[in-house]
Formats: C-alpha cells, structure tokens, sequence
C-alpha cells in the first residue's frame, strides 16, 4: 500500500506541475506558478518520505482557506460560456485549490498515522 501512495503522490506531482505550466497565459500567472508548485514539491516530498506533517498540514489548510475564500457567489461551472465568466474562473481557481487541499491532507494523514508502519 505504501507502494501505491508513492506513485500516486508522483502522479500528483505531475499533475500539479502541469497545472502550472498551463497558467502561462493566465494575467496572475505567477501566483499560480507558486500555488501549484508548493502542490507539487510537497508530492515529491512526499515520494520521497520527506514530507513533514506540519507542513502538509499547513498546506492543506491554505489551500482549503483560499478555495473557500475564492469560491464563487453563484457558481455556475467550469466550461466557458456556461456562465459569467469571473464566475467561472473563480470557480475553477476554487476547485483546483478544492482537490490541492485534499491530496494534502491525505499526505498530512498518511505521514502522521502510517509513516512507520508498511501499510
């Protein structure tokens, strides 16, 4: 099982750095560079049994504040022309911070209740 969560953390990595380089033509680019790439070294750390607790614990409370802070008032989806398009960016911002903080408090548990154990 531990097996698993290493590759699936890799996976995430992976994901998240393509996250990144896709907001190349986003106006606030940079910040999601750093948003999505905090995502990604923490899954590497991950990988690597690397990855404190605290840390991972503190990410996914950033990531869970800002997408609860950033959700949109009406969301109206993710697809462009569905809907006023600040809302659907921020819902889409909202949603990707969403699935950020819950693969970093699946670390955070993993790292605090199974780092000594082989499962």
């Amino acid at each position: 099982m531990k097996l698993f969560f290493k590759i699936l953390a890799f996976l995430f990595a992976l994901l998240f750095l393509w996250g990144a380089a896709v907001q190349y033509n986003d106006p606030d680019s940079m910040k999601w560079y750093a948003i999505y790439g905090m995502g990604a070294l923490a899954s590497l750390l991950f990988t690597f049994d690397r990855l404190k607790f605290l840390w991972a614990l503190f990410l996914f409370g950033f990531y869970l504040g800002y997408s609860i802070y950033n959700w949109p008032d009406a969301f109206e989806g993710v697809t462009i022309g569905e809907g006023d398009i600040v809302n659907v960016e921020r819902g889409r911002e909202a949603l990707g911070t969403l699935i950020l903080a819950i693969v970093m408090l699946m670390y955070a548990v993993r790292v605090k209740f199974f780092s000594a154990s082989k499962v």
